[in-house]
């Protein structure tokens, strides 16, 4: 039985994380000690120590439901500091609880059945089973679980159908594309219906444009299920398009966190100002927070044109005017209910690409 620490639990916090550090180190515990009391840098422990900081002292709060990313350079500790949240690694020192459950206290098969029951893991290395057909490399977890073998294929079937693969179940991996391929990927984390995603840079390895069509796909999918997501990117344009919230990762540490608009609009320090830099802040300004609403359209103009397109509240500036140039009418905005809230025409548009390229 898995017991939860009510004094570590918020219902609307899924996964907390307080003091984590991890330490490549013969002797990590005298290292992080020296690092306590004497208060040496990075370059310092691995001069004197050889040893390398991952993970330095990270405590944070993920909510429930949400697409939290993790972001930073290569070496920063992101994928380090994910690979802790199911105990691929061992942290030097610090406390894990994922829905107030005490990660680190588990026992090897408590472990093995808290992962297989609650967590799915999505990387860039598809690691599909070549001898394996697709239908029985997303069943595997369901394998794993002793479930039987008509009733996992069964789910898998359905799974597939998610990630809009259905006919393809009997094919083996190599004679699928990337994209599809790492579909199949998502489909087998998804099957088990775990609680909590782990994806680590899963859509790097893809062409542009079929990274955009998955990062849709996910989105779609995620918003369906409810799946509270850790995603890891070093791709701010991904970030700041699919995450609630966004960490800033650097030498080890969180150097920031906050939704894209907070991240973008009021960097931390000279270090993410930079990171931000290069991104066009129209594509964290939403149709949420430039519509017109609804009521105060149809006073003003009448009825919706029958003809207007129709686009959810979180489409970027730039998928606004993109959907813009290729029609007259205005633009429909409407909610996850699809109930019509809103209505954005080409001089609320016009105004908001002024506004933020002044800002700029």
């Amino acid at each position: 039985m898995l017991s939860i620490d009510v004094n570590n639990y918020s219902e609307n916090i899924s996964i907390s994380l307080q003091g984590v550090w991890k330490i490549f180190s013969d002797n990590p515990a005298l290292v992080l000690d020296a690092i306590r009391k004497e208060g040496i840098s990075k370059k310092q422990a691995f001069e004197k120590y050889d040893a390398v900081i991952g993970v330095a002292d990270v405590s944070l709060d993920i909510h429930d439901g949400e697409i939290f990313c993790i972001m930073g350079l290569s070496g920063s500790g992101k994928s380090t500091l994910v690979r802790h949240l199911n105990r691929l690694l061992e942290p030097t020192s610090g406390k894990i609880f994922i829905n107030g459950i005490d990660v680190l206290s588990l026992s090897p098969k408590s472990l093995q059945e808290f992962r297989n029951k609650n967590i799915g893991m999505v990387f860039q290395n598809f690691a599909l089973l070549p001898h394996r057909s697709i239908l029985d490399n997303i069943a595997m977890p369901l394998d794993i679980r002793g479930m039987n073998k008509n009733k996992r294929l069964d789910i898998a079937e359905k799974t597939l159908k998610l990630v809009d693969l259905k006919g393809w179940g009997n094919k083996f991996a190599h004679e699928l594309s990337g994209g599809m391929q790492q579909r199949v990927g998502l489909a087998r984390a998804l099957c088990a219906d775990p609680k909590f995603l782990l994806m680590d840079e899963p859509f790097s390895a893809l062409d542009p444009l079929i990274r955009r069509q998955l990062q849709d796909e996910f989105m779609d999918l995620s918003a369906k299920m409810e799946k509270t997501t850790v995603f890891i990117t070093h791709d701010l344009d991904e970030a700041v398009r699919i995450g609630n919230r966004i960490a800033i990762m650097r030498d080890g540490e969180i150097v920031q966190v906050g939704t894209p608009e907070e991240i973008v609009f009021n960097p931390i320090d000279d270090y993410v100002a930079e990171f931000v830099a290069g991104i066009t802040r129209l594509k964290i300004v939403f149709a949420n927070s430039v519509m017109l609403p609804i009521e105060s359209y149809i006073v003003e103009n009448g009825p919706v044109p029958a003809a207007a397109k129709r686009m959810d509240e979180k489409a970027s500036m730039s998928d606004l005017i993109q959907e813009s140039v290729n029609q007259d009418s205005p633009i429909v905005i409407i909610d996850k209910d699809q109930t019509e809230i809103g209505v954005i025409t080409r001089k609320e548009l016009l105004s908001t690409v002024l506004e933020h390229t002044e800002m700029s």
